[in-house]
């Protein structure tokens, strides 16, 4: 057999037992494994280790779609073929990898033609190899998760585990050795790889699983009163005892009387906005697709519900707080500079965005739970009007305004934003539906 038939370098082809089995016995000889195996598994990851980025694009997945309606396990024989043929670290080969591709061929595999071509043994061969990689790392990670690491090889443990996730292979099991690891080693590898260009795809999820580390420590500075520190929402906001972990949501079993109606008018004439804001204030959940990028505001804003969880501890110095933390986490748009212009522009939209949607929590309360139109005419749809003019709480709004349309300040209000061509076209759909 020639050298470049092997798909896996030397030093995976020369693992010891249990580690060179590709079969499912690996998994059972593992549990049997004494702790001293630990260097065993470092040693696997070191040789596991690829020089350069790879990704695991799950390849058989493309043949699992084409026999879903199938109950003759087509597929799993198909699989089975790939140990069958290849159940150890020295038998992963080209060759090898061309006779499962025939198996695949006879047992009628449509993305396999008959014969197979060499493009399709290629990308095959490529992606076993990779998969066994990537296996053989998650097993000795997690091995180390539960045995510990060397004694005297943390170190080396740390750098394996960061240089995992920089080339894409085995990420949640290494995050999740850092994360066992804790503060201060564990902790500080994280902080590298979050700001890391090399992570790539995985620095969101590298910076969500760093967020719980830490998070306890926001929650604690978020138990502490604001003495001294300057507040950043008036009065009759700080006032509201409903928090950001409930969405600033009024509860449902609040009468809406004169007297909770009073205060909510005094909420809503406090965070009025006084003209269109630069940038439109979000809704307070995001509702996008599982396949869109995950917006890094919500980072943001995770961070600061934490460090401020009530409207009375939103102040300068815990914004600064939360903008210096979120740099850290290296969350995109998050200024690295506390006292720069950048910084004073993200202290206003946050100041902006945290008002919103407390006023929108006050709009889907009144226009929940608020029956009686006397308590609501007029100011109540003329402020309805006012913000979602200006961009902000537009659909909670929005909403009270379509649950009074009846009330003659209420549709006047609705046809007049419906008829406004300086207003966004979403706007004006939304008016006149």
């Amino acid at each position: 057999m020639s050298r470049d038939d092997h798909l896996l370098p030397a030093a995976m082809r020369e693992l010891p037992p249990p580690w060179n089995d590709l079969t499912h016995r690996r998994a059972l000889a593992l549990a049997e494994l004494p702790a001293a195996g630990a260097e065993q598994a470092l040693e696997v990851l070191r040789a596991a280790l690829p020089p350069h980025r790879h990704s695991v694009h799950d390849w058989d997945e493309a043949l699992r779609d084409a026999y879903d309606d199938r109950d003759d396990h087509t597929l799993d024989e198909a699989d089975a073929w790939l140990t069958r043929l290849m159940p150890a670290t020295a038998d992963v080969t080209r060759e090898g990898v061309a006779r499962v591709l025939a198996e695949w061929s006879r047992l009628g595999i449509p993305t396999v033609s008959a014969p197979p071509t060499p493009e399709q043994i290629r990308t095959t061969a490529a992606e076993w190899a990779t998969t066994v990689r990537q296996d053989l790392a998650s097993d000795a990670f997690a091995f180390l998760l539960e045995r510990g690491a060397p004694t005297g090889h943390e170190d080396d443990t740390v750098r394996l585990a960061q240089a995992y996730v920089r080339v894409g292979l085995a990420v949640e099991p290494a995050v999740r050795l850092l994360l066992a690891l804790g503060r201060p080693r564990g902790e500080a590898a994280l902080l590298e790889l979050v700001t890391d260009d090399e992570v790539r795809d995985f620095r969101a999820y590298v910076r969500s699983r760093l967020l719980a580390l830490r998070r306890p420590g926001y929650e604690a500075r978020g138990r502490q009163p604001a003495r001294g520190e300057e507040p950043l929402l008036p009065s009759a906001v700080r006032e509201l005892p409903y928090s950001w972990g409930a969405g600033f949501q009024w509860p449902a079993g609040l009468p809406g009387d004169a007297e909770n109606t009073a205060r909510a008018r005094a909420v809503l004439l406090a965070c009025a906005p006084t003209g269109p804001v630069p940038e439109p204030v979000p809704g307070p959940a995001w509702t996008g697709d599982a396949d869109e990028e995950r917006p890094a505001w919500l980072d943001v804003r995770q961070v600061m519900a934490d460090l401020m969880p009530h409207a009375r501890l939103v102040t300068r110095e815990r914004m600064t707080e939360a903008m210096r933390e979120c740099a850290l986490l290296g969350i995109p748009g998050v200024p690295r500079d506390p006292g720069g212009e950048e910084a004073a522009r993200f202290l206003t939209r946050w100041v902006t965005w945290i008002g919103g949607w407390i006023a929108g929590a006050v709009f889907t309360w009144l226009g929940t739970y608020v029956d009686d139109d006397a308590f609501l005419t007029p100011w109540a749809f003329e402020l309805a009007e006012r913000y979602a003019r200006c961009g902000v709480a537009v659909d909670p709004a929005m909403a009270l305004l379509h649950r009074h349309g009846a009330v003659a300040y209420g549709r006047e209000a609705l046809d007049r934003m419906a008829a406004d061509e300086t207003l966004p076209g979403r706007l004006r759909r939304q008016a006149a539906r």
